[in-house]
């Protein structure tokens, strides 16, 4: 013997195989972030889109209230956009109704005329009137991906994000500086509403009423202006189960 000590690593390293094995378990059962099925990758995905405005006039939509003429309609389309000037006060929807569907659209304030208020209604039903019972994907500036619930229109929330009601989005705003185009995707499958605001997840509401509805861009005292607004309609194969 030199006088040195022999370390037997056998034991050691058994004990240490062991913890790992028992911590992969645990990570293993813990219980994982519950995860939204996203229709659009599936069968869905392969739906073609349709243009719901084509960039030149309003075909395809109508204005509430309708304008006694041209001059009295705040909505006008100039270079592939269309803009409302915010007054009267009301909406302009489609002529067709949709149940599920991926529908995406562009939007944008004018920072000379400032921040300002807007919404998509969703699964319009009903009479025309301020407002409609619908669900309402938010554009007031820098709450974009709320919820707005009109005329009772049954959903199920978060109840801690719910006050009356509003939804408020999950996330902190990540809209563009004023001035800049924003992007929503709003995907309606069935009973399951996702919002995405600029890529993110912002709002999720599940147990809505699966009801086919108009779409409409409301007009409520802002200027705002949208671009390439288009559509894709869900086949019921591709909902979730």
């Amino acid at each position: 013997m030199n006088g040195s000590r022999h370390f037997d690593r056998r034991p050691f390293a058994f004990a240490v195989a062991c913890v790992a094995l028992t911590s992969v378990g645990f990570l293993a059962s813990a219980p994982q972030p519950a995860r939204l099925p996203d229709p659009t990758v599936s069968q869905g995905a392969t739906a073609e889109w349709v243009d719901l405005f084509n960039r030149k006039n309003l075909d395809g939509w109508k204005v509430f209230p309708s304008p006694a003429d041209a001059a009295a309609n705040p909505w006008t389309v100039h270079d592939d956009v269309l803009s409302c000037a915010g007054q009267p006060i009301g909406y302009i929807e489609t002529e067709k109704s949709y149940e599920s569907f991926e529908l995406e659209l562009e939007w944008r304030f004018d920072p000379k005329k400032g921040a300002g208020n807007s919404g998509v209604l969703l699964r319009v039903v009903g009479e025309d009137q301020v407002w409609p019972k619908s669900m309402e994907a938010q554009l007031h500036s820098e709450n974009a991906g709320d919820i707005w619930n009109i005329g009772d229109f049954t959903a199920t929330v978060d109840a801690s994000r719910t006050q009356g009601r509003r939804t408020v989005k999950n996330y902190d705003t990540n809209e563009k500086p004023l001035g800049g185009w924003n992007h929503y995707r709003i995907v309606f499958d069935g009973p399951t509403l996702m919002l995405f605001v600029n890529g993110t997840l912002q709002n999720v509401a599940t147990h809505c009423e699966a009801v086919p509805g108009r779409l409409a861009l409301q007009s409520e005292g802002a200027h705002i202006q949208f671009r390439n607004i288009r559509l894709r309609e869900l086949p019921k194969a591709a909902r979730p189960q």
